[in-house]
Parts: structure tokens; sequence; C-alpha cells
């Protein structure tokens, strides 16, 4: 289930159905997810950094969607890291980042390149 309850470009992936649908909806092209603890203030600047981005960014609450963060970890063999952020495409990680290196110029630019 894929809320657009949130501001900005946000959309909540709640259960691991969403993350597949939020992964195919670039249609080829890099997506961006974002783990997100609701309860950390280094995230709560991650959140802010990225509310400027002008494409969907797939968040993942950690406090609501354990699951999904889990299957995140599974499935690219990633620590678990809030925030953190992953530019996906065709199932492969190609740029990630967490804590303080979370902002939205880097995001863009690894997005760029990704494209």
């Amino acid at each position: 289930m894929m809320n657009e309850t949130m501001d900005g470009p946000f959309q909540e992936i709640a259960d691991v159905a969403s993350l597949d649908e939020f992964l195919t909806s670039g249609n080829g092209s890099a997506v961006i997810l974002f783990k997100h603890s609701n309860t950390c203030g280094v995230s709560s600047r991650a959140h802010r950094e990225l509310a400027n981005l002008n494409q969907p960014v797939g968040i993942v609450i950690v406090q609501h969607a354990r699951p999904v963060s889990d299957e995140i970890e599974r499935r690219w063999n990633l620590a678990h890291e809030t925030p953190q952020v992953l530019i996906v495409r065709d199932g492969k990680v190609l740029w990630h980042a967490s804590h303080f290196q979370v902002k939205a110029q880097d995001v863009e630019k690894a997005m760029s390149s990704a494209s």
C-alpha cells in the first residue's frame, strides 16, 4: 500500500508489495528510496533535504514498515542505517548514502549519472 499523504515528493512504502511496485514505477529509470526514522534528528535533517527534490522518493518509515526495511537489507546486502538513501535501477543499487551524507544535491547528481 503506497500512500501519498506526506508533503513533497514522498510516497510512503508500507509493505514489500509496495516496494516492488515503486521499484517498477520507474519503467527502467532509476528511483530513489529513503529509509527514514521518525525518532531520529539526523533522519529529520535528511528528510528536509530530500523534500526539495523534484522527483518521487519512496519513503520507508522504519517504525511503520520494519519488514520493508529488512527486505531492503536482505535484497541488497546492506547494513541497516537510517537515514539511508538508495538509487536503484533494474534491481541494482547504483548509489547509496547514509546519515550526514544524505544531501539533496548529491542525490540529484547521482540520479543524473544513473540516467
